[in-house]
């Protein structure tokens, strides 16, 4: 049994890695790109409004 305690956590560690990919491939573009791109936008104008 001491091999299944062995191979638990890397198997745990393999699969919470490749939901954390495939969360940072979904977020990449769509909808949240645009919503992103706005805010990001709105940052910049507001620093450079401050600037002047």
């Amino acid at each position: 049994m001491d091999y299944i305690a062995a191979l638990v956590p890397p198997a745990v560690m393999a699969v919470a890695f490749t939901m954390v990919i495939r969360t940072i491939i979904k977020s990449q573009g769509g909808a949240n790109k645009a919503k992103e791109d706005a805010a990001a936008d709105a940052v910049a104008a507001s620093e450079r409004a401050a600037q002047h």
